[in-house]
């Protein structure tokens, strides 16, 4: 139950008894009422703005409608009482009962407490990672794989229908200079003395781009597939030398691009990381999914050949001081219309990208998230301007730009990978920490912001290191649970029979306080959903932990409010019912976050 929904309905419950004994207008509009938190927890559990806002139709003044709805909600069993404040809110205090039978409700979910029905099975695409398929990835990469990851299964949560996927970008520059950088170790391979520096200048803009030690398995693999067909040896010497483009490039362009995704697949299922589908942008081209995009956006006169002004400041890759074809982004909001062609005949990076999300929209998803680094942020405007056109206003696409990573171990910068040659690959942090470690820590800041990960502070065991935090709190509870089942018969211990037992026992201010935060969780799981924003997880996470470690700490300083008090039955096992609770509620948000609870920490 998410308790704020819960008291909005009763508020309007109210509101229609007021209509109907003429108290106010019948069929008042109740949209804009809102019912939520209030700023202090001093003032109440709940709030409303319900006689503010039917306070002109009703013709009174919002204090003195606020005090006839607060009558009428104090009536309900679960109000324990209802007070107007300020210009005319109504904070509303509930009954321990209402707070108890909140607590038998989550021992009776399990761990699927938190779980709504406010997607309403809405398709929802969440495309993430999406990197180029040029070598393992990197710590920057796993950010946005956690979050995208956890988005969609927070989106999950909440009851919409998610379609994770990855977008392959397989036919650009990028992998052109792969496929050369493959050839190298090729060569290499088959034994050949072939001077890299001389090799460079044959390559596209006349380097050899990829250099990591990764690429020398490649090599070797195209040799045991291939075996010499792909090199020329020179009948005079005896040397072997290199073949034309034509007739090497295709084969060992599509041999590194799939090998180079096998390498993602496993990276990414060391995170715990997974989509369900993956689409190629080669594959998409070659079908002319292009030409179908822009054939669309012409028929709706979206598109015109001009010259753009120079941008200030860098040039970018798709801008020419010449005649192209253009899309008039301008028309759906953004800065500047966007190159679709470049001089050669060949797309622009945005054209592929307009059918990628085009080619989205006809599978059926009208709602798309896209998880992207945060060097891609000028190009969100144009590609939501993209979206607006090619779903005529009926489809929407939310960009979460993800910030940098600092790693650092013990506060110094982590050099780079010796495997990957230029950065630090996910594979190395997965192994070094764990990958319930980086899911965790990924997600404490939100995406936009930058976050530092130290390898030597997230395995800490303090409570500055929010995983171990909410971990110790998991742990904790197995702990009494595991000593309770020395005391009580398994059947004493079921979640039913604690949820039927006497919570009324139940009345530290501290222990309802522990159940409030429990309840809140439905809302924070909607609220988090519809933002997009799955940090918002940990923060509840953090806190909740912080309480049931106050309520432990406590029972240290006072026995009697111990959990576990042998010669008390019916207490300890209120006692244990709430924090069997809130092993449930933690175990929900660990599994959004993809993340196991641990029984003890070590």
């Amino acid at each position: 139950m998410n308790l704020f929904e819960h008291f909005r309905e009763r508020v309007i419950e109210a509101l229609e008894r007021m209509m109907a004994a003429g108290d106010l207008p019948a069929g008042a509009d109740t949209s804009r009422i809102v019912v939520e938190p209030p700023r202090e927890a001093a003032h109440g559990d709940v709030t409303t703005n319900a006689a503010m806002v039917l306070a002109k139709p009703a013709g009174l003044k919002p204090r003195d409608l606020a005090e006839k709805l607060a009558a009428r909600l104090a009536a309900f069993d679960e109000v324990a009482a209802a007070e107007v404040a300020g210009p005319g809110f109504i904070n509303l205090r509930l009954s321990d009962a209402f707070w108890r039978a909140r607590l038998a409700e989550i021992l009776r979910s399990g761990p699927a407490y938190g779980g709504s029905s406010v997607g309403g099975g809405v398709a929802v695409n969440v495309e993430y990672v999406s990197a180029n398929p040029t070598g393992p990835l990197h710590v920057g990469h796993a950010r946005g794989a956690v979050v995208g990851d956890a988005l969609a299964s927070l989106l999950e949560k909440a009851g919409f229908a998610v379609t994770r996927e990855y977008y392959i970008n397989d036919a650009g520059a990028q992998v052109e200079a792969l496929a050369w950088s493959a050839y190298y170790r090729y060569l290499q391979a088959l034994g050949c003395e072939i001077d890299e520096a001389a090799f460079a200048k044959l390559c596209p803009g006349g380097e050899l781009q990829y250099r990591g030690e990764y690429l020398v398995p490649l090599g070797k693999a195209l040799v045991e597939a291939y075996g010499d067909s792909l090199a020329d040896r020179d009948g005079v010497h005896g040397e072997w030398t290199v073949k034309s483009v034509d007739e090497w490039l295709p084969t060992v362009r599509q041999f590194a691009i799939d090998r180079m995704m096998d390498l993602v697949r496993e990276d990414l299922a060391a995170l715990g990381v997974k989509h369900a589908v993956f689409t190629s942008e080669r594959a998409l081209v070659a079908r002319g999914g292009v030409e179908e995009a822009l054939a669309f956006l012409a028929e709706r006169q979206l598109t015109y050949t001009g010259v753009l002004e120079p941008p200030k400041g860098k040039l970018p890759d798709d801008w020419e001081a010449r005649p192209q074809l253009l899309f008039k982004a301008t028309a759906f909001g953004d800065d500047v219309d966007r190159p679709l062609k470049k001089s050669d005949g060949s797309w622009t990076y945005f054209a592929t990208d307009v059918a990628n999300h085009l080619d989205k929209y006809r599978r059926g998803f009208a709602a798309m998230i896209n998880v992207w680094g945060a060097d891609h942020g000028g190009y969100v405007k144009r590609m939501q301007a993209a979206v607006k056109a090619i779903t005529e206003g009926r489809g929407s696409l939310d960009v979460k730009l993800c910030q940098m990573v600092n790693l650092m171990d013990g506060g110094q910068a982590v050099k780079m990978s010796k495997r990957a040659g230029t950065f630090v690959t996910l594979r190395d942090v997965v192994d070094e920490v764990g990958k319930d470690v980086v899911r965790f820590i990924m997600l404490t800041r939100k995406n936009d912001a930058q976050l530092d990960f130290d390898l030597k502070k997230v395995t800490e065991q303090s409570r500055d290191n929010p995983v171990f935090y909410v971990q110790y709190a998991h742990a904790r509870i197995r702990s009494v649970m595991r000593k309770a089942a020395e005391m009580f018969a398994p059947a004493d211990l079921t979640p039913d029979a604690l949820a039927a037992g006497s919570l009324e026992c139940l009345t530290d201010p501290e222990e309802l306080a522990l159940i409030r935060a429990m309840a809140g969780w439905p809302r924070i799981v909607e609220s988090a959903a519809e933002a997009h924003e799955p940090h918002r997880i940990a923060y509840y996470l953090y806190d909740l932990a912080a309480q049931l470690h106050t309520l432990w700490n406590k029972g240290n300083d006072d026995a009697s409010l111990r959990f576990l008090i042998p010669e008390e039955r019916t207490l300890t096992l209120a006692r244990l019912a709430m924090i069997q609770g809130v092993a449930f509620v933690i175990a929900s948000g660990l599994d959004v976050f993809g993340v196991t609870p641990v029984e003890e920490m070590r």
